[in-house]
């Protein structure tokens, strides 16, 4: 079965076995050596002045990044489910909190971010998604946290990054914290989330707030290479593993190959009828707009060995979404749309004629720079 979900994505071999081996004691000379060599290597994919690994999922590190960056009032921007996650912790400790709401296929405006931000000095704190994956959609955090510091040099810029970081090169010039979660492009079971901070936000963090997710305290341990509490050991090990796979790779490389899968699949898509949901489509994955996405998932999986993700909320059975994160081969890509026109073909809805397969190769190596 090809895993196509945009998290969790499947676990290369490579990975499975360096996680294979021993377990080790995390307050070892051993697991600190690979703890500094994967903190290094994680500090070089954010291009942040500073990272942290936690043992929680993406929501951890949101939460800890909330309660130790924003103390007097948050904004939020909700665009889907993680964006109102984002204001629901804000609501959970207690914090002010300003919302700016869009549909769930609508990118952020720069003008609204910059008129809340007029309007209320007291925001001290924006919370954003880089991809919101409830949708597909990539908002333009890089000009909304450049529009936000030209207001207010101080505030914390606290991006989502769970489905961009290893997808794409983000700016981090205007950004404070940036999120990611072991179990998208880093192709890691879930289990690990990883934040990168600006010099500006270690020190807003100070002697940090809470007590699992103080932020001082795994800043300042982690800085010894080791950790606060008990080390996720297995997931810090296939970590290390992943990174050093995309520097041997190239992380320019890697990039491209990423880019030119989702643009083919994409191009793909379009071209045997789909309708992209979002306005502005991330690179991490495509979502289309289906009235029969339970549909094509269900032929997929039953007949093509592809499990793809639906949609939540008012878009479940309405949606699909095919994942292009990671270390994916060409070949599987090419598969999963060759399988979609397939299901159009079996839902009556096209005849099959190869159009998916044959735009999505032509597409790719244009992007890569190669001839078919």
């Amino acid at each position: 079965m090809l895993l196509f979900t945009p998290g969790p994505t499947p676990v290369p071999e490579a990975v499975r076995m360096a996680m294979a081996g021993p377990t080790i004691h995390h307050r070892t000379p051993e697991f600190e050596a690979i703890f500094k060599e994967a903190r290094a290597r994680l500090m070089r994919l954010f291009g942040m002045d500073e990272c942290v690994m936690l043992a929680s999922s993406g929501t951890g590190a949101m939460e800890a990044c909330v309660t130790n960056l924003c103390f007097k009032k948050a904004l939020t921007v909700n665009a889907g489910k993680f964006g109102e996650r984002f204001g629901k912790i804000v609501e959970a400790f207690g914090l002010d909190h300003v919302e700016l709401k869009y549909a769930w296929d609508t990118p952020a405006s720069v003008e609204d971010v910059q008129a809340a931000l007029m309007d209320d000095p007291d925001i001290d704190a924006l919370c954003i998604q880089v991809c919101e994956s409830a949708g597909g959609l990539r908002h333009p955090v890089e000009k909304i946290a450049a529009a936000a510091k030209a207001i207010n040099p101080d505030i914390m810029i606290i991006a989502d990054g769970i489905t961009a970081v290893g997808v794409e090169p983000i700016d981090t010039t205007n950004i404070d914290a940036l999120i990611a979660g072991s179990q998208k492009a880093l192709m890691l079971p879930p289990g690990m989330a990883m934040i990168g901070f600006s010099d500006a936000a270690v020190k807003r963090v100070g002697e940090g707030r809470g007590y699992y997710f103080n932020l001082a305290s795994e800043i300042k341990k982690q800085r010894q290479n080791t950790t606060a509490y008990t080390a996720p050991t297995t997931l810090v090990i296939g970590l290390n593993k992943m990174l050093g796979m995309i520097e041997e790779k190239g992380e320019d490389i890697f990039y491209l190959q990423t880019r030119a899968r989702a643009l083919a699949t994409r191009a793909a898509l379009e071209a045997i009828g789909c309708q992209l949901f979002p306005r502005t489509p991330a690179l991490s994955m495509s979502a289309v707009y289906d009235e029969e996405a339970n549909a094509v998932r269900d032929i997929l999986k039953s007949e093509f060995d592809v499990n793809i993700a639906g949609g939540q909320d008012h878009l479940k059975g309405k949606l699909f979404r095919i994942n292009q994160m990671g270390l994916i081969g060409v070949h599987e890509s090419a598969w999963v749309v060759n399988a979609v026109e397939w299901a159009y073909d079996k839902l009556d809805r096209r005849a099959y004629d190869g159009t998916a397969s044959r735009i999505f190769n032509e597409v790719y190596y244009a992007n890569m720079g190669q001839s078919v």
